[in-house]
């Protein structure tokens, strides 16, 4: 029988999964569920040791010999510390070797309890990896700490071999020896540099082929990628594709952009049927709230993530695998290897999505930044702010020779109309920014910058705070919290912008929106830049843009 901690149970687990079955074992009160544990598993090897200070050398001698990991256990407070040495010399001489500590709860350090001391990163840059596992409540602690532990133990032998830390706090009863066996946990691999002559790249084409319901999903990509015509056809017919407008031109073909309106009307009927059995990721951060929220309720069977860094990202709370390559070089390397069956699944989402309509809004922020989007000239660079303007902007399409900008590392609203500045110094083309009032106001000082350049034009939307809080769902807000949570004002950009050699545009209705666009958007260059400042009621525009979605539903 073993320990009934969750937190135990996964990280025992995940040793034996992934092949650490040499463990050193140090007495100790609080880490007695784990010695049971290990020490009672027939897949482990054990070895008691006293004292941790040789301990520590002896578990780094079971790496060295073979190169395989080998695991050390030991109890918490100053036990710990006397792994130090050990854990210094495995780092210096690249060994394998994984440290793990028992811990009092984090609520007792300082607090007079014995041996008790701060363990989570006591190592510091000593070891590849440190993780801090939690105490599992939830279903989301169980899948944290799942990943932590994947991710600890893949680094130990990631660019070169090295110790890692993994801490585990652990609650009192400490005794309850009641659950039969492990459960069956998510491991997840990496595979790096992969060539056609090794077996495990054998093994990933067999089991890409086995799917028929394969989804890609493209993040957020700076630059436009070509793909070589011959392999775009025997890519793009293969997958289900789907990205955003900051996904940018990196995908072979015409990917679908509207998913985000086509999950919310979608009916219960459809979701297994459009639901993938194998998802593959690349590039940075995507923005659709929805698509997450339902690719964790209806997760893959399997879910790759492609990057050249080869980090376990976890978005969707189901990565199975990791393929440390640059993403365009695995897609040119699978492509002629992909099965000929030509899979109906791409063509279940696509002609799904054809029928989602693109809206037409009333006056509002929504049709601002649609009338913006189809009067685009057809080589420029698009900027959106964070908050409601990146979202507002997905509802429309956006041909793929416009290059699309957002600070979405950290998705703030600070900083966006700088870093649109900047970009524009440096551009030949025009460069558009859509961005919202707070976002605005908050980075005005980007304007008082002697490299502000006529190719510049801002699309300003001003609805006196904050838009995205009013569709925050279950926050009402009263008289009082409004004031605080939306930053509400009454500021006009004009003084500011004409003191800054603007060109000025005042809109308050579509017929004022349609003149100016002509100004606005024009693709010459004008003698200086231009912001046009956009004035909208909030409530209206939280109306129209609920009223959207209701009728989503309805189709």
């Amino acid at each position: 029988m073993y320990s009934d901690k969750k937190n135990i149970l996964q990280l025992v687990a995940l040793l034996e999964a992934h092949g650490i079955t040499k463990v050193v074992l140090c007495p100790g009160s609080r880490n007695a569920p784990l010695v049971h544990t290990l020490s009672t598993h027939p897949g482990f090897t054990c070895y008691a040791m006293t004292d941790e200070r040789s301990a520590g050398y002896f578990a780094m001698g079971l790496a060295l010999h073979g190169g395989h990991p080998a695991a050390i256990c030991c109890t918490s407070g100053t036990a710990l510390l006397n792994l130090h040495p050990a854990v210094a010399e495995a780092y210096y001489q690249n060994i394998p070797l994984v440290v793990i500590s028992a811990d009092r709860p984090a609520a007792w350090i300082g607090q007079m309890a014995g041996q008790t001391l701060p363990q989570p990163g006591v190592f510091q840059t000593l070891v590849k990896k440190s993780v801090n596992l939690p105490e599992i409540q939830t279903e989301e602690d169980e899948w944290y700490c799942n990943r932590l532990v994947n991710e600890a133990l893949l680094e130990t032998n990631h660019h070169g071999k090295g110790p890692v830390h993994i801490n585990i706090p652990i609650s009192e009863p400490l005794f309850q020896f009641t659950v039969e066996s492990l459960p069956e946990v998510r491991v997840i691999t990496r595979y790096q540099g992969l060539n056609v002559y090794d077996r495990d790249y054998n093994d990933l084409i067999e089991r890409l082929n086995r799917y028929q319901k394969r989804m890609m999903i493209v993040g957020q990509m700076n630059l436009i990628y070509l793909f070589e015509k011959r392999h775009t056809k025997l890519l793009y017919k293969h997958f289900a594709w789907l990205t955003e407008h900051i996904g940018n031109q990196t995908v072979p073909g015409i990917p679908v952009k509207n998913f985000d309106a086509a999950l919310y009307a979608m009916p219960e009927e459809k979701i297994d049927q459009m639901t993938p059995e194998l998802l593959i990721t690349y590039g940075g951060h995507v923005v659709s709230k929805r698509l997450k929220k339902y690719l964790r309720r209806h997760p893959p069977k399997e879910h790759w993530h492609v990057s050249a860094d080869g980090e376990v990202i976890d978005l969707y709370g189901s990565l199975t695998t990791v393929i440390e390559m640059d993403p365009f070089e695995f897609l040119e390397k699978i492509a002629p290897l992909l099965d000929n069956r030509v899979p109906e699944y791409p063509r279940v989402w696509e002609n799904y999505c054809k029928t989602i309509p693109e809206p037409e809004f009333g006056y509002s922020e929504m049709s601002a930044i649609g009338a913006l989007i189809k009067a685009l000239p057809e080589s420029c660079a698009l900027h959106l702010a964070n908050s409601s303007v990146i979202r507002y902007a997905q509802l429309y399409s956006l041909p793929s020779t416009i290059e699309v900008c957002c600070n979405r590392g950290t998705s703030g609203i600070e900083g966006s109309l700088s870093t649109a500045i900047g970009y524009a110094a440096g551009s030949d083309k025009l460069n558009f920014i859509a961005i919202g009032d707070l976002s605005f106001f908050y980075d005005m000082n980007a304007l008082w910058n002697i490299n502000v350049r006529p190719n510049l034009r801002i699309l300003l939307l001003n609805n006196g705070g904050g838009e995205i809080f009013h569709t925050l769902p279950g926050l009402d807000m009263s008289g009082t919290s409004h004031k605080y949570i939306t930053a509400v004002h009454k500021t006009s950009a004009k003084g500011w912008a004409e003191e800054r050699g603007f060109l000025y545009q005042r809109v308050e209705n579509d017929e004022q929106l349609a003149e100016a666009m002509k100004t606005f958007a024009q693709p010459e260059a004008l003698e200086q830049p231009v912001l046009m400042e956009v004035f909208t009621n909030k409530n209206k525009d939280a109306r129209i843009l609920k009223d959207y979605y209701h009728q989503l539903k309805q189709k």
